[in-house]
């Protein structure tokens, strides 16, 4: 199929350092729904092909300019070929309207990630992996549980989009009444969006940061709202997603069929992360002998977005476990 022409960014535009070890650029890959995507590529300097490879995502709402791209330079940097992309409707991918998310689209984004990297002539496609951040972690297993080419699956302080939307945060609006209240307010927003021929966005990490804000959104603001992490594409970082934009998944059990996964997922947390208890809830959802639980001691959520400044990401155990499962 014909992709559609996107205008990228060719100038280094990402909230880390570029590093001197790989080589990067800009390329695109289509899904099937026709949607094209826009991804950096990194690969090790005088590396000989074909090569293991990863596509990453996340964090849920930010670009492949943030975390994904750290996330991906830095196992260019260990050996691999990797991939961070930009989701369907977000940062420099196409599709209309603009940074809406979706529960099926979003998970074949990974599937359409790994189509693209095994047509590469430099990639082992005996040999491909995904990063899921954040939000995208949740999504990461939900697509290892139905892309059987997926050979092993990191989800890092994941978040389960699915629990969030239907329970609230801390599973403290889990009700029939609550769920019905988000239904009623995003069908209302439809009627108003499709009347104004435009979308109303619901706003990224609040700003001004209220004094009374929980430590977890103090960590959000910290990262999307300062240099340490803002990035004037990233939906956190400005104006948010679209506001009905959980509507779908109001609907959906993401980790429905995580039991059956057969290759390795390792699951990834801070140990002081708000969002725990959404990564140890997915890891007891899986089965087999192929799975790790990683508990970083003293992070929070978002040091695992970049370090947090003392390197809190365990790229020695990433690399470990992308070594041993698709050897």
């Amino acid at each position: 199929m014909q992709e559609e022409k996107l205008e990228l960014v060719q100038e280094w535009d990402k909230v880390f350092p570029k590093s001197d070890a790989v080589d990067h650029c800009k390329v695109t890959f289509h899904n099937r729904f026709g949607i094209t995507l826009a991804a950096d590529l990194y690969k090790p300097k005088d590396a000989a092909a074909p090569l293991p490879a990863l596509a990453v995502c996340g964090p849920f709402g930010a670009v492949k300019e943030q975390a994904s791209g750290l996330y991906a330079q830095t196992m260019a940097e260990r050996g691999y070929l990797a991939l961070a992309f930009d989701p369907s409707f977000t940062g420099e991918s196409g599709g209309q309207p603009r940074r809406v998310s979706s529960p099926d689209i979003n998970t074949e984004d990974f599937s359409a990630a790994v189509d693209y990297l095994i047509c590469r002539d430099d990639v082992d496609a005996e040999r491909i992996g995904i990063i899921g951040i954040c939000g995208w972690g949740g999504i990461a297993i939900n697509a290892a549980a139905i892309d059987t080419r997926i050979k092993a699956t990191v989800a890092s302080t994941s978040y389960v989009m699915t629990r969030v939307a239907t329970k609230g945060y801390f599973d403290s609006e889990d009700s029939a009444e609550a769920r019905m209240q988000q239904r009623r307010a995003m069908n209302d927003q439809r009627a108003i969006d499709y009347a104004n021929g435009d979308y109303l966005r619901a706003g990224g990490v609040i700003d001004p940061l209220p004094e009374d804000a929980p430590q977890f959104v103090k960590d959000y603001y910290d990262y999307y709202k300062t240099p340490r992490g803002f990035h004037e594409r990233s939906g956190n970082s400005t104006d948010g997603w679209n506001l009905t934009s959980n509507l779908s998944w109001l609907n959906t059990n993401l980790l429905q069929f995580a039991g059956e996964i057969e290759n390795a997922v390792m699951v990834l947390h801070g140990e002081n992360a708000h969002s725990r208890y959404m990564g140890e809830g997915a890891f007891e959802l899986l089965n087999g002998d192929n799975k790790e639980l990683v508990i970083v001691p003293g992070a929070s959520h978002c040091d695992l977005y970049d370090g947090g400044g003392k390197n809190a990401i365990p790229f020695d155990a990433i690399e470990a476990f992308f070594a041993k499962n698709m050897a």
